[in-house]
């Protein structure tokens, strides 16, 4: 095959801690979704390069508790995994439950009730093998960080072996994100080290079974950009294997982009990328350009035929509530009424900075740095408007908000932990039947706007860097959202229109 470009990530904005699987010729894969409902987003693809999202795989109360979940709850580390007919999706709720797996024989279809594996640690994963079934995950104790595996009943996530400690990694701190493989003559043990920030890496190790011992790859990190100052892809690690249709190797791994080559934050949270997998002649492989990734990835693996494709442009009816569309913990659906044409949000004294509950909020990722959003908000006796949301104490804010003295005024603020900063106001003249509101996003800002008649009235110009996660110390991504709070009667409702997203 000839010589091809593509361009990491291949699934862009707050898509962390990929796996994936691949059954004939389609592949799977899925997410991290911490406090966000429904969870664990699922994907699927032809090519490796082009993902579509199909849904997610949690996607009632019952398989996903949510109640009091931050940003650094709720869904962590899922893996995806396919056997004999069946699809198994393990992952764990830090906040509500623990580790759990659920099934299902359609991937378009509903997803079961979890079954729980009792078992400390976080980032599980199922290995299947002549009928047996193996549950890992990672552990620490006094002499750091190790990989911890027992035979499980898959039926009842029942430990039927003794968990073991199957390896202790190559000494990096935060050993997490286990996968098995059996490749050739070899089981292959692969894991993260380093934490999910700048120093993460990719190692693995091998043996002769399930259980080792395993030998640890003399060259690890097999896949790191911990060395690439300047490079605007960092954080790279957390990986799955797979094979594609024609016998090549491919790793997935997350990774972020900063906001400049030499500015160290980020924003639209941890990404999903692609690098390809060379097994040489002794067993060993290797991964990507040299051991790192990069955001431009040459190949001669995909066929002539594959092109990749970017969306640019978004709107209310090329996305859908549950799929691109989701809100903070488990919502009160009598909140919403959601169509093609319109949101409507009835809000509750629960407001965005709320974490003990839900507020009335629904929110997509930011996928790229530089974007123009606009949406018609209409005027209602409560507070309702546009957020670029981190955490429910990081976000900025434009909205229409009731007067004490009578009328409405559109208002932009900054919410930066315990500080809350107005930025800007106008007053909205007396027959104002409903506002539209603007955000549009750069690399280093936002710039929050309202349209009067042809007039652009810009109220606040914030910079981006305080929503990242390195001064938010969380594991997602900004999220562009609308909300509502505080009514000043049951029953307000405000209707959002007109919603469009597009990138540069």
């Amino acid at each position: 095959m000839d010589q091809m470009y593509y361009n990491n990530p291949v699934i862009s904005g707050f898509y962390p801690d990929p796996s994936i699987c691949r059954v004939g010729d389609v592949y799977y894969l899925v997410c991290s979704s911490f406090q966000f409902f429904p969870g664990v987003p699922l994907f699927e693809s032809r090519d490796l390069i082009n993902w579509t999202q199909i849904g997610h795989v949690l996607t009632r109360r019952s398989q996903l508790p949510l109640a009091n979940a931050d940003s650094v709850g709720g869904i962590y580390a899922p893996t995806i995994r396919f056997d004999r007919g069946t699809f198994y999706m393990v992952t764990t709720n830090v906040t509500n439950g623990g580790h759990f797996y659920v099934k299902t024989n359609d991937i378009h279809g509903e997803w079961s009730e979890p079954v729980y594996v009792q078992q400390k640690g976080i980032d599980p994963s199922l290995f299947f093998e002549d009928g047996r079934a193996y549950f890992m995950c990672n552990g620490e104790d006094e002499n750091g960080g190790f990989i911890l595996q027992c035979e499980i009943d898959i039926e009842t996530g029942a430990c039927l072996t003794a968990p073991q400690v199957i390896w202790r990694g190559t000494g990096g701190r935060f050993l997490e994100s286990p996968h098995l493989y059996h490749i050739g003559q070899y089981y292959y043990l692969m894991a993260s080290e380093g934490g999910t920030e700048y120093g993460h890496m990719v190692v693995y190790a091998r043996g002769l079974s399930p259980f080792g011992p395993f030998e640890a790859y003399a060259q690890n990190p097999v896949l790191t950009n911990r060395n690439l100052g300047g490079c605007a892809l960092q954080g790279c690690g957390h990986a799955d294997l797979v094979e594609d249709v024609r016998g090549n190797w491919w790793m997935v791994h997350l990774g972020f982009r900063q906001i400049a080559d030499w500015m160290m934050f980020h924003t639209t949270g941890r990404e999903t990328c692609l690098v390809p997998v060379t097994f040489g002649a002794d067993g060993w492989f290797t991964a990507g350009e040299d051991g790192t990734s990069r955001l431009r990835m040459q190949t001669d693996r995909l066929p002539e035929t594959v092109t990749q494709r970017v969306q640019k442009h978004y709107d209310l009816r090329n996305t859908a509530p549950g799929r691109e569309w989701v809100f903070l913990q488990n919502p009160d659906m009598q909140q919403y009424e959601l169509s093609e044409d319109a949101f409507c949000l009835s809000g509750t004294e629960n407001g965005i900075g709320t974490e003990d509950a839900s507020p009335v909020f629904i929110g997509i990722r930011q996928k790229e740095m530089q974007f123009r959003l606009c949406c018609k908000v209409s005027i209602a006796a409560q507070t309702a408007g546009l957020t670029v949301y981190m955490t429910a104490s990081q976000h900025y804010d434009i909205y229409v908000q009731p007067q004490a003295a009578g009328g409405f005024a559109v208002i932009c603020r900054a919410v930066l932990g315990s500080v809350e900063h107005e930025t800007g106001r106008i007053t909205l003249p007396p027959d104002t039947a409903a506002a539209t509101l603007c955000i549009t996003g750069e690399p280093l800002h936002y710039q929050f706007s309202c349209m009067t008649g042809e007039t652009e009235h810009v109220l606040g110009i914030l910079e981006s860097k305080y929503l990242s996660s390195e001064v938010a110390g969380n594991f997602t991504g900004v999220m562009l959202g609308l909300f509502a709070e505080h009514p000043q009667a049951k029953g307000v409702r405000s209707a959002f229109t007109d919603w469009t997203l597009d990138y540069a």
